[in-house]
């Protein structure tokens, strides 16, 4: 169980950096769109920082696998969600994105929210699930995907209604939008990991094609592209420190929920570790969404008056 810990911390630091990296690299890429997919790739993979983003970010669904192998979905969404306190320090210290003090108390809140999900843990009575009816996958990832795909249509078409009138949109509708889509891509990885087991070590042919007769790697493909096309977008307009833990706070949320009731895994029995396990996080959903609340994109530059009396 603490290898799963370890793994989710480990995640938490490649996707805290492939974050940055991508954000640095959108900055001198021309304004993307996604009714254009060919031309956003191409920009995209001619960006060799960019690159080195998004295999910060590989290295972290690989980590993912481990975690959802040895730890609750619940426990493991509140282990993610504390990654956003590192996102905040690299947004200052390398996007030169201001941390204001509401910022700073909820990096403090979600570090205590961490250790009390860390706390409720014990390897010999916490169970974590390996299975899901496929069907039941298959329901409620199309219903998923369908409102995280209009929500995001929605916001595309209300932004350039007010776009000469108004900034652009301070970016939690495109971050709800976007953690839909990633919050079925971790259901997926969920679904992969429970195909790796020691059993595939000794027939990996055989646990290939049962693997491929799941509709989970078809769901990561797809997931995994749609998020890709609608991040960088996303990431590109708005603040990474606000974005994205929009996003991951809605990833984390559903996957707790959902995750939890799809994997048939259960809550701690004891009361204490059962209240440290809602408490802990309730606790860094809340300071999260909380603070994305308050959040606001800057006002537009007022162009100087011209000091030439002609």
């Amino acid at each position: 169980m603490w290898w799963g810990v370890a793994a989710a911390l480990l995640a938490n630091v490649l996707y805290s950096t492939g974050f940055v990296l991508e954000k640095r690299a959108l900055a001198g890429l021309p304004a993307l769109n996604v009714r254009r997919p060919a031309r956003l790739l191409r920009h995209l993979l001619g960006s060799p920082l960019w690159i080195a983003g998004s295999l910060a970010l590989a290295g972290g669904f690989a980590a993912q696998l481990i975690v959802y192998r040895t730890l609750p979905m619940a426990a493991a969404q509140a282990l993610f969600v504390s990654g956003l306190v590192l996102l905040l320090l690299l947004s200052k210290l390398y996007l030169g994105e201001r941390t204001t003090t509401r910022e700073r108390y909820a990096t403090a809140t979600v570090l205590l929210a961490l250790l009390m999900v860390v706390s409720s843990l014990r390897h010999r009575t916490d169970s974590v699930g390996q299975s899901s009816p496929a069907l039941l996958v298959l329901l409620i990832s199309a219903l998923s995907l369908t409102t995280g795909l209009c929500l995001y249509v929605t916001t595309e078409r209300r932004t350039a209604r007010r776009h000469r009138l108004r900034p652009p949109t301070a970016g939690v509708e495109y971050g709800v939008a976007v953690g839909f889509v990633y919050g079925v891509s971790s259901l997926a990885i969920k679904g992969v990991s429970a195909h790796l087991t020691p059993a595939t070590l000794e027939d990996p042919a055989a646990a290939a094609l049962t693997l491929l007769a799941s509709p989970y790697p078809y769901l990561l493909l797809i997931t995994g592209a749609t998020g890709l096309l609608l991040s960088q977008t996303a990431l590109q307009r708005c603040r990474a420190s606000l974005i994205v833990p929009v996003c991951t706070t809605t990833s984390c949320l559903y996957t707790a929920v959902v995750g939890t009731y799809a994997f048939g895994e259960s809550l701690p029995d004891d009361p204490l570790r059962l209240t440290l396990r809602i408490v802990g996080t309730a606790l860094a959903v809340v300071v999260l969404l909380t603070l994305t609340a308050h959040q606001k994109t800057p006002a537009p530059a007022t162009p100087e008056l011209s000091r030439d009396p002609r």
